[in-house]
């Protein structure tokens, strides 16, 4: 094990290692997990030189105070994210996410909050020295499963790294991160339960986001979802953006640390390249569901890889 090592001085909000998930493992009722938001976690690895499987830490609205106490390394933030680095002699640096920087023994590295948006991910060179389960480094702390004994960080936690700093140079990249309230959907598989009327209120009706919002799920409030057959079905899988109505009539959508089976009917389900969309919406914010056709949302999945894939061709060296 390494002896290069950050101390927790504050553990943030839900900060949690998080890679690109643990999968083949859900019919054993075990989530995939892995990072909220996949196109900020790719860049963060690739900033810092990383594979891209390679675990990261995930953080939401607020993340932690890290003392570097031993080693050198070099870290990247990436998100929508405001922090400082404060240097041994108390020179303070206002961080630029998307652009690396080093860090020497006695530096920190305070993420003081996500701005407009909920998560950041923060990347050391080498990555994290921590013990995968089942092929990932995902924490689901629901079920304390994986590193850190399946648990959040916490205050006086070590965080260890695998090495120390090899690479002098640094590097950025630049990307619109425009935000968009409209979130391209399939039609789920009960969407003929419910009303036409619904079905149409679904795709013409704004959806507040509510603050019961987590990994796990989005709980909606707006045109209330008249179910015409059943408000219960048998039990079935389930996968990360469906979007269910309970009795209630009120959409949840199922995130990242979804339940593996249930039994709501579900109408929708969000499209992959428009999954990080959501997920970093913040509560109170509204936003619209757009119905597309399956042929259409494979198209725009591979224009989202591809456009994540020209960022990270775009990173440039720096001084």
């Amino acid at each position: 094990m390494s002896n290069n090592f950050f101390e927790v001085l504050r553990a943030g909000i839900n900060t949690t290692y998080q890679d690109i998930g643990r999968f083949h493992m859900q019919h054993f009722g075990v989530a995939p997990g892995g990072c909220m938001d996949v196109k900020a976690f790719l860049i963060a690895n690739a900033l810092v030189g990383n594979n891209s499987k390679d675990g990261v830490l995930e953080f939401a609205y607020q993340g932690p105070l890290l003392k570097l106490v031993r080693g050198k390394t070099k870290i990247v933030i990436t998100g929508n994210v405001i922090f400082k680095i404060i240097k041994t002699n108390n020179e303070i640096i206002n961080g630029e996410c998307n652009k690396s920087y080093d860090l020497n023994e006695g530096d920190q590295i305070d993420i003081l909050s996500t701005k407009e948006s909920v998560y950041g991910y923060l990347a050391v060179e080498g990555g994290f020295d921590v013990t995968p389960f089942c092929n990932s480094v995902s924490i689901l702390a629901r079920a304390n499963i994986g590193p850190n004994n399946g648990e959040k960080i916490k205050i006086k936690d070590k965080i260890i790294i695998k090495r120390s700093r090899i690479n002098e140079k640094n590097f950025k990249t630049t990307y619109s991160s425009k935000s968009k309230n409209i979130i391209r959907v399939l039609k789920g598989p009960q969407f003929d339960y419910f009303l036409k009327e619904s079905q149409k209120n679904f795709f013409s009706k704004n959806y507040k986001i509510t603050n019961l919002t987590d990994r796990m799920g989005m709980r909606l409030e707006g045109a209330t979802i008249k179910n015409t057959v059943s408000t219960n079905i048998r039990s079935e899988g389930i996968i990360k953006g469906a979007i269910q109505i309970p009795a209630d009539g009120q959409p949840i959508v199922l995130l990242t640390d979804h339940p593996t089976i249930g039994g709501y009917p579900k109408i929708a389900n969000v499209i992959s390249a428009d999954y990080h969309l959501l997920v970093q919406k913040i509560p109170g914010e509204k936003i619209l569901f757009q119905n597309v056709e399956l042929q259409e949302a494979e198209q725009l999945y591979k224009e989202h890889l591809n456009s994540i894939s020209e960022i990270i061709k775009n990173i440039k060296e720096i001084n």
